[in-house]
């Protein structure tokens, strides 16, 4: 038996050996599994990555053109409120100046009207005075208020002689 139990416990030895082998392999073949997996995983996390830092830099490019939009039509707008404002001086001065306009119209009515009210007490008094000298010379009344326009005399129109048509002869007379 002596001679067989060294073998057996070197064939137990090495039989212990080859399943630590074995386990080992088995171990590193999951763990190479588990590493692809890993590699394919963070393959797709940077693809993902790589796709989200595009999507992104496209939306940043989208953001700076709104914004430029944006501003753009800030500015437009402030240029189109400073126009309503000034149109809306202009309306108002030109307003003014109409109505000053009529103002000096209406004033200009009323002493032309004040004018013209001095004017016909100034014929009535004239009027009276000469009525009261002409009684004070017994003389007729030249004025009686009725005006009688004289017809204008029209010019006569110079006859004009009929020209026979003739022979093309011209006739001093």
């Amino acid at each position: 038996m002596a001679p067989s139990v060294p073998r057996t416990r070197a064939a137990a030895a090495l039989r212990m050996k080859q399943i630590a082998l074995d386990n080992q392999d088995r171990t590193i073949r999951r763990l190479r599994v588990q590493l692809a997996t890993g590699r394919r995983g963070l393959a797709t996390m940077n693809k993902e990555l790589e796709d989200t830092q595009v999507a992104l830099e496209a939306s940043h490019k989208v953001i700076a053109g709104l914004t430029e939009i944006g501003l753009s039509m800030s500015k437009k707008i402030e240029k189109m409120k400073v126009k309503k404002q000034q149109v809306r001086a202009n309306h108002v001065e030109c307003h003014q100046k109409f109505q000053a306009r009529i103002h000096e119209a209406k004033d200009s009515m009323q002493a032309q009207h004040l004018i013209i009210e001095a004017l016909v007490d100034e014929k009535d008094s004239l009027l009276q005075t000469i009525h009261g000298l002409q009684e004070a010379n017994n003389a007729p009344a030249p004025f009686d208020g009725d005006w009688e326009e004289e017809p204008e005399e029209e010019p006569e129109e110079e006859e004009i002689e009929d020209i026979p048509l003739g022979e093309g002869e011209i006739d001093d007379e």
